[in-house]
């Protein structure tokens, strides 16, 4: 079984990777449910349907009693109004301060889980044992939010989870549009860190289906990306900001889609190509390697024409809600080279002559 912890300012969690992974519900984090009056595990419809039966006998092995509460799959979980009845069903069930969450499910249901526990009685703990591929992403660092009408991840809060428990098998039954959305965010990490590893990945020849073994291996990988950058920058001040590579326009176009329509790590891709298109300008990018990620990216299945005929204008109006943007200007995390990353602010007219020809390349990669 893999391990790896997480750095913060109010101490360290565990990340553990394995087939094993729920059996630790009967050691490493026993006490912690033991020791709770309540515990509840939330978890998507999706994964309940698949797989709850599997954190459900760990449980019960564990002699840890539990609720369950079944919550919609995919983005529309990240609601106020799924957000107040998660609040009022812990209220029903006598949940109190002294209580523990469990999310089991998806990045959106880790989100609402997370921001559900940081928010009942002023925070209770909250563990994570998701079920994507993209929510070893999400999963790590404590980010929760829900969504508004008016943009991605709006309303949430800084809230640890006290563990991740990833289990691979779960992988198995993932449909390709969410394998392809968690390699995204898998991708995103290889830009951040390093030249070596980005280039192994636009070389293999089944992403985004790697072999279980391997995609292990490379899940650890990310998920150790993401742990450095945390330890460094929990509250997301300074370096944390790069792990928002390709969001600023990605989250823009999920939005404007409707959360789902185009899954989020497929508009990630897509606003990664953006991103190197900028960073051919201010950084030291090649449009040789943008080229190289676009037909990548085509190859590998993400729908990267799904901007052909979406208008610059209303996307902007969603970047402007970026929670990067400063004193109304828009900041945008670009690359010198694969393995350095920077921000850079940039005006409307140059995000706009950006996007044409993001379209244009796109058009040519197509």
């Amino acid at each position: 079984m893999g391990q790896l912890t997480v750095n913060t300012q109010k101490g360290s969690y565990n990340v553990h990777i394995g087939e094993e992974v729920y059996d630790l519900f009967s050691s490493d984090y026993h006490e912690l449910l033991m020791n709770a009056d309540k515990v509840a595990i939330f978890a998507d419809e999706t994964a309940g349907a698949l797989h709850l039966e599997k954190i459900e006998h760990s449980l019960q092995s564990a002699n840890i009693p539990f609720v369950v509460h079944i919550l919609p799959a995919g983005e529309k979980i990240k609601t106020p109004e799924c957000y107040i009845s998660c609040q009022s069903f812990l209220l029903q069930h006598n949940f109190t301060r002294h209580s523990v969450l469990i999310a089991f499910g998806g990045g959106a249901c880790g989100d609402l889980t997370g921001f559900v526990a940081a928010t009942f009685m002023r925070g209770i703990p909250f563990l994570q044992c998701p079920t994507t591929i993209l929510a070893h992403d999400s999963a790590v660092g404590g980010k929760t939010a829900i969504n508004m009408p008016e943009g991605k991840n709006m309303v949430g809060s800084f809230h640890q989870p006290a563990g991740v428990l990833f289990k691979p098998s779960l992988f198995k039954t993932l449909p390709e549009r969410e394998k392809r959305s968690g390699m995204a965010e898998l991708f995103k990490h290889a830009l951040l860190a390093d030249q070596d590893w980005t280039e192994s990945l636009l070389l293999s020849p089944s992403f985004p289906n790697l072999s279980e073994e391997l995609l292990t291996v490379e899940l650890e990988k990310g998920i150790r990306v993401k742990a450095e950058i945390v330890a460094q920058d929990e509250f997301e001040h300074g370096v944390r900001q790069f792990l928002n590579l390709g969001h600023t326009l990605g989250h823009a176009i999920e939005a404007y889609f409707g959360f789902g329509e185009v899954s989020h790590g497929e508009c990630i891709m897509i606003g990664m190509a953006y991103s190197l298109i900028l960073s051919e300008e201010f950084g030291e990018i090649s449009p040789e390697f943008t080229s190289r990620f676009i037909e990548f990216a085509f190859a590998s299945g993400y729908p990267m024409e799904a901007i052909a005929k979406v208008e610059f204008n209303p996307l902007l109006q969603f970047m402007k809600k970026d929670k990067k943007v400063h004193s109304g200007e828009m900041v945008f995390v670009l690359l010198e080279k694969p393995g350095i990353p920077f921000t850079q602010t940039i005006s409307e007219e140059r995000c706009e002559e950006a996007y044409k020809e993001l379209k244009i390349r796109l058009k040519k990669g197509m």
